[in-house]
């Protein structure tokens, strides 16, 4: 092959490759939520949006192309002070989106550390009127106003700032001991607190079972009392009514007496025991039914022998039991009477009673 056409060769692969750059710059393909930023000349020209698009080769220049996502920027931890003079360590993170395309390349050289240096001069503005305790309570209060303050500052760069959020705040290895201790009081404060409850509780819930407890039993034994008591009167009710049914006289009034003696006497708490004054009277008359005087000087003298005094038992009159029973009465209240005042008279025993 002679120079001529390797000179040729050379000349059509140069033609090749021109023709190959001057496609690539002549042809655009703009990806999705992508804008393309095109010069001309050196002087901004147009923004290509998504899609296929011709330039002018060697004029049209693509200057920068911006990603119209959210995006999320984390910057490193920046110190802070405190309105009560504590330097605390905040995490913060911002989410913003680029609205204007050719605002965020010709009004800023660096939208994201301008982002950066914005949000820590504010950060410090806010953090500064609050003090620790504010600080670390009021996380949504600082987001607005952090983001209100970012949003206005970054309108003119044609990014807006959507959140923002203190991903952490750390105070002082000292403060943060002096806050683990003050709530480890506040808990065990707590505790103590709801320990007393509960044994309040239980006291009162204690009582109130004693006291339903107390109150059935006086219940019951009251109940228990009136059913003994209504038994017993029924009892009596009833003696009372076979006694007068059987028309009793004297001398069977005078044989219970005798037998109630030995059951008074037999209580070895008794010192003193004392004989009902009716006592004699019945006494009385049992000897003359016997055949005694009235007195008690008379004596009884059998009949023959074999042979029983039925006419002087049959000829003895029998007293009204109503009178007699009233005589009773009488003589048991003068008894009564006299017992009192023998006891007001230094425990001396009456004349009139045999002892």
């Amino acid at each position: 092959m002679d120079i001529p056409q390797i000179a040729g060769l050379v000349v059509l692969l140069l033609l090749v490759i021109f023709v190959l750059v001057t496609v690539s710059r002549a042809v655009r393909i703009v990806p999705q939520a992508t804008s393309v930023i095109v010069e001309r000349l050196g002087r901004y020209s147009r923004t290509l949006s998504p899609g296929l698009h011709f330039l002018l080769p060697f004029i049209d220049r693509p200057r920068a192309v911006v990603d119209l996502r959210e995006q999320v920027v984390t910057f490193p931890p920046q110190p802070v002070i405190t309105s009560d003079n504590l330097v605390v360590n905040i995490d913060t993170v911002i989410y913003f989106q680029p609205t204007d395309p050719k605002a965020a390349v010709y009004e800023i050289a660096n939208y994201i550390v301008g982002i950066e240096q914005l949000t820590v001069t504010t950060l410090r503005n806010v953090i500064g009127s609050l003090d620790l305790e504010q600080t670390l309570t009021s996380r949504d209060n600082i987001n607005a106003q952090l983001r209100g303050v970012l949003d206005d500052a970054t309108g003119r760069w044609g990014i807006r700032v959507n959140r923002v959020e203190l991903k952490a705040i750390d105070p002082p290895p000292s403060v943060q001991d002096s806050m683990e201790k003050q709530m480890r009081a506040e808990r065990d404060r707590r505790a103590a607190i709801l320990n007393a409850e509960g044994v309040k509780q239980s006291q009162i819930l204690t009582a109130e079972g004693d006291k339903q407890s107390a109150i059935l039993r006086a219940e019951g034994q009251a109940q228990a009392a009136i059913l003994e008591a209504q038994g017993q009167a029924r009892a009596i009710q009833q003696v009372f009514d076979a006694i007068h049914r059987g028309n009793p006289d004297s001398k069977l009034l005078a044989y219970q007496y005798l037998q109630m003696l030995p059951q008074i006497a037999n209580s070895p708490s008794n010192k003193v025991w004392i004989v009902p004054t009716e006592l004699t009277q019945a006494l009385k008359g049992i000897g003359s039914a016997l055949g005694g005087s009235a007195d008690g000087t008379g004596t009884w003298t059998p009949g023959p022998e074999g042979s029983e005094d039925l006419g002087a038992l049959g000829s003895a009159q029998l007293e009204d039991p109503s009178r007699a029973l009233q005589r009773a009465r009488e003589e048991a209240a003068g008894a009564a009477g006299e017992v009192e005042r023998a006891e007001s008279d230094t425990r001396m025993p009456n004349p009139d009673i045999a002892l």
